[in-house]
């Protein structure tokens, strides 16, 4: 009797060990701003991965400066998808093949299911007055930024301050000596979004960051309504967030099919509307429309209007010797 009790117990553990087993998990691999916003959209698509399959699945995620994690993707990272800022990170990813060259073709909106922009948050109150680029160049002002080296939010703000020079009609040269100026005000370099975040709200550092539209919502979420005020500058930059399947992970898993209905998924109207409600913009614009009191107007640019395109931009501004370097060793 004991044996078959001990036989029958088995039998149970393994059906266990074989369901568990059976169920798919994704690693999604992203910048640091995006934890809350997948955070809430993974557990609607599990949701609906359930309901439109029957299957379980399990979504992962990794979160840290856009740049780092894909350096971490290429050094063998077991990412099923990355999710990033900046196409940047992802070029980079299928320069080494760990993604398909042709990426950006798999998916709508050249694979960029949202967008974002640049803000400033400033102290409550705006104590120093800040109400546009130009105010960022006071002498009394410090600002918190991330290190374009190791995070696209970085990336994001400096060509997001050397292009609203050229849209309001300044040369390259004009726009070089503004940035330069610019970074002479920069104490410190964050390693990411959210690590600039906190040097601006735990450390108690700096005038003003400069970030994501996105970190709004989560600075508010975190540290309370009426910590911060949200300032829109006059012009900014569409900063796109692309995504991709990672070849190399999927293959040797066998979830490719999963790791496409995930991001898929960004686009349904379900997404879309989470991304919304995280102050990420959708592409959908019946959902944009719905959250106006969110999105404020703003003159928008393009990288590829001052810079030519992403891959001209990391080759010019910031890879090793590139301009960044030159500024901000000047600027200090």
């Amino acid at each position: 009797m004991k044996k078959l009790f001990l036989i029958a117990a088995s039998s149970v553990a393994l059906l266990f060990a074989q369901h568990a087993s059976a169920q798919t998990t994704l690693l999604n691999v992203s910048y640091d701003v995006a934890r809350e916003f997948y955070k809430d959209f993974n557990a609607a698509f599990v949701a609906e991965y359930k309901k439109t399959t029957g299957k379980d699945i399990k979504i992962d995620q990794s979160h840290g400066g856009s740049s780092a994690q894909a350096r971490a993707v290429n050094d063998g990272l077991a990412a099923d998808v990355v999710t990033m800022n900046t196409t940047t990170d992802v070029e980079f990813l299928a320069g080494t093949g760990v993604v398909s060259k042709d990426w950006n073709k798999q998916f709508a909106f050249d694979a960029s299911p949202t967008t974002s922009t640049m803000l400033f948050l400033v102290r409550r109150g705006n104590p120093k007055g800040i109400k546009d680029w130009n105010d960022l160049l006071k002498s009394d002002v410090k600002i918190v930024v991330v290190n374009p080296k190791t995070g696209g939010n970085g990336r994001m703000a400096y060509l997001a301050a050397w292009g609203q020079v050229r849209k309001n009609g300044g040369t390259d040269a004009q726009a070089q000596e503004f940035v330069t100026k610019m970074y002479k005000n920069v104490p410190i370099l964050a390693k990411g979004g959210r690590d600039a975040t906190s040097i601006f709200l735990q450390r108690n550092i700096g005038d003003v960051l400069i970030t994501f539209e996105s970190e709004v919502v989560s600075v508010n979420r975190e540290f309370g309504e009426g910590k911060v005020d949200v300032i829109h500058p006059s012009s900014s930059i569409v900063a796109e967030n692309p995504v991709a399947i990672v070849n190399r992970t999927v293959d040797k898993k066998g979830t490719r099919e999963q790791a496409k209905a995930y991001l898929d998924y960004l686009y349904s109207d379900a997404g879309q509307e989470i991304a919304a409600k995280h102050a990420i913009r959708p592409r959908s614009q019946a959902i944009l429309n719905q959250y106006k009191d969110i999105f404020k107007p703003i003159q928008f640019f393009t990288v590829n209007e001052y810079f030519g395109s992403f891959a001209e931009a990391q080759k010019v501004h910031f890879n090793d010797g590139g301009l960044f370097d030159k500024i901000y060793t000047t600027g200090k």
